[in-house]
């Protein structure tokens, strides 16, 4: 079975990261989109909003499942069985910042390759953290972040207030 991890904070999910794991699925028998706990971040959503948006995103996807975990991303997948790492392209940026990264994970596993797909132009201006914004000064997500979550966006929106 060929298993991939797509690791990530998903604070909150993007249409960015829907059309990646979307595209993945044809490549891959089982794409587990990992939500990585980094107790020095300071998320938006907490964990246990994040798995739910995740779940809502990625429902129409049977090969697609979503897992927290901690720790480091190569230990996770090789508990999982998995040999592939998932990544997202939006910019030579982001290249840049994750191919040590890749390096890294390969050095401690070199069972693990790390496979890089070049979001569309229609979502590569849609990152995570410009997300959070626009959601915290109280605008509309639409078109940013898959429909299936806008609900659950709205309502912490208007918890916030």
């Amino acid at each position: 079975m060929r298993k991939a991890i797509f690791p990530g904070s998903f604070d909150p999910p993007t249409l960015g990261h829907t059309e990646i794991v979307a595209r993945a699925t044809a490549l891959f028998d089982e794409v587990i989109v990992a939500i990585g706990t980094n107790s020095a971040k300071n998320s938006f959503f907490t964990l246990d909003e994040r798995l739910e948006l995740l779940k809502r995103s990625f429902a129409h996807l049977p090969t697609v499942r979503v897992q927290a975990y901690e720790g480091l991303t190569v230990d996770f997948a090789r508990a999982q069985g998995a040999h592939f790492l998932l990544r997202g392209l939006r910019t030579g940026q982001d290249l840049d910042y994750e191919r040590p990264i890749a390096l890294i994970n390969r050095h401690m596993d070199d069972r693990l390759e790390t496979i890089f797909l070049i979001t569309s132009g229609a979502h590569s201006h849609i990152s995570s953290t410009l997300v959070r914004e626009v959601i915290r000064y109280g605008h509309d997500a639409v078109g940013l972040v898959p429909d299936e979550i806008l609900e659950m966006i709205r309502a912490k929106q208007a918890g916030a207030k």
